[in-house]
C-alpha cells in the first residue's frame, strides 16, 4: 500500500465502477476523498459512507461535467472544504461506440466535453490547490494503444486527447514538482462493460491473459502513481489491459 496520509484526493466520477474503486482505495491508503457524480447520488453517498465507516473521510459532490463550470466548482468546493487538493484523478467519462456515419454533433460535443474539456478545466483549477508533489492521473483507454476494429473512432480519438495533455502537463508542471501521467485500463469487470456482456467473449480474446480486469486493478495503478512510488513518472501512460496493446 501506499502512504498517503495526511493528502486530499479528488475523483472525478467516483460514485461508480473504476471510479469508486480508486476513491475506496485511495482512502484506504490514507488520503480524505472527494468524489464526484452527475447521476446516482445514493450510489456516490454510498462510496463516501463506506469510507467513512472504515474510518476515512469522504466528500460527495454532485458536478455535471458537461458544464463549462462544474470542473471549478467541484474543485474549489473540494479545496474550500477538505483545505487543498494533492491527488487529481480525472476518472469521469462518456462510453459510446458505433459508425462513424451515424455520431452526431451532439453525441461528439458531449463526449468531448466530458473526456477532454472538463479534464482540462479541471486540472487548470485544481493545480491552483496543488503544491510540490502533486499527482494529476488520468483514466485513458486501452484504444490509446490499440483499436480493434470499427465503431470507436471517437472514443479512441478523445482518450488519446489525454496523452496528450498529459505529456504538456508534464512539461508545464515538472519544475512544480507535479507529476502528470494516464492510466490505460483494457476490459475492466464494470457494470458499463460487463464480463458477461454480448462483447465480453470478443474482448477477452484481445488480452494476452484471455480474461477481463477487475476495477480494483486500476485502483492499485492508480495508488501507486498517487504514492511515493510514482514521484519520478510523469508525462507517461501505464496500460493496465491484461496484454490488451501486446
Amino acid at each position: 500500500m501506499s502512504d498517503l496520509t495526511g493528502k486530499v484526493a479528488l475523483v472525478t466520477g467516483g460514485g461508480r465502477g473504476i471510479g469508486a474503486a480508486i476513491a475506496r482505495r485511495l482512502a484506504e491508503d490514507g488520503a480524505a476523498i472527494a468524489l464526484t457524480y452527475v447521476k446516482g447520488a445514493d450510489q456516490a453517498h454510498e462510496v463516501a459512507r463506506r469510507i467513512e465507516e472504515d474510518g476515512g473521510k469522504a466528500l460527495v459532490v454532485q458536478a455535471d461535467l458537461t458544464e463549462p463550470d462544474a470542473a471549478a466548482a467541484a474543485v474549489e468546493q473540494t479545496a474550500r472544504e477538505l483545505g487543498r487538493i494533492d491527488i487529481l484523478v480525472n476518472n469521469a467519462g462518456f462510453l459510446t461506440y458505433g459508425p462513424l456515419a451515424e455520431v452526431s454533433a451532439t453525441e461528439l460535443d458531449r463526449v468531448l466535453a466530458v473526456d477532454v474539456r472538463s479534464v482540462f478545466l479541471t486540472v487548470q483549477a485544481a493545480t491552483r490547490h496543488m503544491g510540490d508533489g502533486g499527482r494529476i492521473i488520468s483514466i485513458g483507454s486501452c484504444f490509446n494503444g490499440r483499436v480493434p476494429g470499427a465503431n470507436f473512432v471517437l472514443q479512441a480519438m478523445a482518450k488519446s486527447a489525454l496523452i496528450g495533455l498529459t505529456k504538456g502537463l508534464a512539461r508545464e508542471l515538472g519544475p512544480l514538482r507535479i507529476t502528470a501521467t494516464v492510466v490505460d485500463p483494457g476490459p475492466i469487470d464494470t457494470d458499463m462493460n460487463p464480463a458477461d456482456g454480448e462483447t465480453a467473449g470478443f474482448q477477452r480474446s484481445l488480452t494476452a491473459l484471455g480474461r477481463y480486469g477487475e476495477a480494483e486493478d486500476i485502483a492499485a495503478a492508480v495508488a501507486y502513481l498517487a504514492g511515493p512510488g510514482g514521484r519520478y513518472v510523469t508525462g507517461t501512460a501505464l496500460a493496465v489491459d491484461g496484454g490488451y496493446t501486446t
